[in-house]
């Protein structure tokens, strides 16, 4: 078997984490696998370089700061090829450029344009393991790009599709993926399996287990990712294709997330085009809305209110002067104090009761719905964020996450 393991920066935070993930790589190699590494900054690395970057400068340029940050996972693929050596195994430290990897040019948060695995086989081939940084890439111009926090997962994902791997394991220092976040929910369950569509729900509302990106690309190429522990041996948490049982709980879990502000701009004329002309210069400015919900217009007026990250508010508030006066908006209003809750599961959309039972146990839990999203297998609350952590408990208690699931094949 061909797998790709990625280590984050908890697994890899010291030198006797290091050794230890030397030895679990060892032990897979002898067990009969090849074995691909793509490893994060060590521990605190990559937030220790940003404060180092804005302790000179109050604005870095984001060329230098992609250049600086990138050096973290140097460090972490140098260490554990000198760590796997030392225990008598042949590895290589690669960059991202080294191993083939090219973005496109969008310094913070690009994106993997292609991966040339030519020297990651030939390494794998010659009996070496392949030690790629992740987080990297380079541009045909060969200038370094980071691809935005968590994205060693899509590094590790990318890699295993261009390998042609059996599977890529995400070794975190968690056994695998819960119904919630263990820390709120005392009563979180770790889940056997879950399907590509629920996990991509679950990281984009706010999961911290996988990279939205990562689990999106094994979904185009029906790559399965295996959620598991580096510190102790377990089974793991299993992400493939859609589960074809239906006799289980359709709530697979809770996610949350408190980096959410809101802007609403107010009394803005109800005529073709308006949108467009508010969300256009947030785009051109590099700032992702999330949420978007527009009032019933009244008098060809209308309120419309969208959700961004807490950090991208102070940039958006900046631009909203002009954008209301280009659309005739009198003003706006803005709120950094918020959160969100999602239940997620596949077929929550297609029974009923699901979102009744999440607006009642909110209720009874005095906690005060601002604004309300939906997919097809996910509900989303918008609410105060100092409730987020009361709203994932008693969410978790309505669903009854802690009781597991009745597999038919069992």
């Amino acid at each position: 078997m061909l797998v790709v393991q990625k280590y984050g920066g908890t697994s890899v935070a010291n030198a006797e984490l290091i050794k230890h993930v030397a030895a679990r790589v060892i032990r897979r190699i002898r067990a009969g696998d090849q074995v691909a590494v793509v490893v994060s900054a060590m521990g605190d690395t990559t937030d220790e370089l940003i404060d180092l970057a804005f302790s000179v400068s109050p604005e870095p340029d984001p060329r230098e700061l992609d250049m600086l940050l990138s050096t973290g996972e140097q460090m972490s693929i140098a260490l554990l090829a000198m760590a796997l050596r030392a225990q008598g195994q042949e590895a290589v430290g690669l960059t991202g450029h080294q191993a083939g990897i090219y973005t496109r040019a969008q310094y913070g948060s690009g994106r993997i344009a292609r991966v040339e695995a030519d020297r990651v086989r030939t390494e794998l081939a010659a009996g070496r393991v392949p030690i790629v940084a992740g987080f990297q890439g380079t541009t045909e111009e060969m200038e370094i790009v980071t691809l935005g926090r968590g994205a060693s997962d899509t590094t590790a994902v990318a890699l295993a599709v261009a390998l042609g791997a059996d599977r890529c394991e995400n070794c975190k220092d968690v056994t695998g993926v819960y119904t919630a976040d263990p820390r709120l929910a005392p009563k979180a369950r770790q889940l056997r399996d879950i399907t590509y569509e629920e996990m991509l729900e679950l990281a984009t509302q706010g999961s911290q287990v996988m990279h939205n990106r990562a689990v999106e690309l094994a979904s185009v190429y029906n790559l399965p990712i295996l959620v598991t522990s580096t510190m102790v041996d377990a089974p793991g948490t299993l992400i493939h294709g859609e589960s074809e049982l239906e006799e289980r709980n359709r709530v697979r879990g809770i996610a949350h997330d408190t980096d959410v502000a809101k802007i609403t701009v107010r009394h803005v004329p109800d005529r073709p085009g308006i949108a467009a002309h508010i969300f256009e210069p947030l785009a051109e400015a590099g700032i992702s809305v999330d949420t978007i919900v527009q009032n019933a217009s009244e008098r060809d007026l209308t309120d419309l209110t969208f959700t961004l990250s807490r950090n991208d508010l102070k940039r958006a508030e900046s631009l909203m002067p002009a954008i209301c006066g280009a659309v005739g908006a009198p003003g706006f209003v803005a709120d950094q104090n918020l959160g969100k809750v999602s239940i997620v599961g596949v077929g929550i959309q297609t029974a009923p009761g699901y979102a009744a039972r999440m607006f009642r146990a909110l209720f009874d839990a005095g906690i005060n719905i601002e604004l309300i999203s939906t997919s097809e297998i996910r509900l989303t609350c918008l609410i105060g964020a100092d409730r987020v952590g009361d709203a994932v408990r008693v969410l978790h208690d309505a669903f009854a996450l802690e009781a597991p699931d009745r597999d038919l094949r069992d």
